[in-house]
């Protein structure tokens, strides 16, 4: 797996391993409603670990590997914004509440922590492989991109219908929320709930969004270990980031441009790699300058409704 030994895999498996049991421990929402003050911390404790990590690696591998895994999850964590919407859409659809959401999004996150393994490790050996896919990407994220652009202020769409429909096809789905169960014993039975329909949902959307979050990260690092790592903390501070941001996130009347232009930068950043290469150090400040801007004139000039 990259030029890390199994050795410092297994480290680094670990280390998540037991963020998340400490995360679940004392995270772990005790009423119906998680306060702002409660996320706010647990999102701060998560960046907090993110840039340890990442000055471990600048200590250990030098300051070109510290700088790429920074960028790198700077570059995710941007990128999650929209994953806030969407989750956000999904729970409203099926009506989860606060603590039933953090089943949801504990559950879901897990999956895609594996999901993105096979992601990043089939890009990296794609893009080492076949120097062509470099292009490949990078029509993908300036596509992305202006895909973006061209929707302006309309939020990511979240249409499950499609998906409920093929899962009564495979499973019976009770009418029942379930609490926050997955299943519940309908008479002789056992029927799926809507909250196990939200979780593969997410896991289905989260899918679509690594097509355009895993190729942007690869246009700033080619090494697996951090390619995967600073996705690994960024999703992992994902759901502590929705229930401090979600309704925050809706404010920000220029967000969707912001990271549309992020896309193509990070797009054209691939496609021009071998006439006019783009220093990871610079790749960082172009892309926290975006969200600056994104942010400070979504401050200026609010949305009116």
């Amino acid at each position: 797996m990259g030029g890390e030994s199994i050795g410092v895999w297994v480290v680094f498996g670990a280390l998540v391993a037991i963020a998340v049991a400490s995360d679940l421990t004392i995270f772990r929402p005790r009423t119906d409603r998680v306060t702002l003050k409660h996320a706010l911390v647990e999102s701060a404790a998560w960046v907090a670990l993110a840039l340890g990590f990442g000055l471990w690696i600048y200590l250990s591998r030098g300051r070109q590997a510290g700088v790429e895994f920074l960028t790198a999850y700077v570059l995710e964590k941007s990128l999650s914004a929209d994953n806030i919407f969407v989750f956000l859409i999904i729970f409203r659809t099926f009506g989860a509440g606060p603590r039933a959401q953090h089943r949801v999004l504990y559950s879901g996150i897990v999956g895609a922590v594996f999901l993105r393994l096979a992601f990043v490790l089939a890009g990296v050996a794609l893009l080492d492989h076949f120097h062509f896919v470099t292009y490949l990407f990078g029509a993908i994220l300036v596509i992305a991109g202006a895909n973006m652009l061209r929707s302006g202020e309309e939020s990511p769409r979240a249409d499950c219908n499609w998906l409920i429909r093929l899962l009564r096809k495979l499973m019976p789905i009770g009418a029942s929320s379930g609490g926050e169960h997955f299943w519940v014993r309908d008479r002789s039975r056992w029927s799926a709930t809507p909250l196990l329909v939200a979780l593969i949902a997410i896991e289905v959307m989260d899918i679509v969004f690594a097509a355009d979050s895993v190729p942007a990260v690869l246009s700033i690092t080619r090494d697996p270990f951090i390619a995967y790592s600073s996705n690994v903390f960024a999703i992992l501070g994902l759901r502590a980031m929705y229930f401090a941001l979600a309704d925050l996130m809706t404010r920000l009347r220029f967000l969707h441009e912001g990271l549309a232009v992020i896309l193509l930068f990070t797009g054209a950043k691939m496609l021009l790699a071998d006439r006019f290469p783009i220093p990871a150090a610079a790749s960082l400040g172009v892309i926290v300058a975006i969200l600056a801007i994104t942010a400070v004139a979504s401050l200026l000039a609010p949305r009116k409704n």
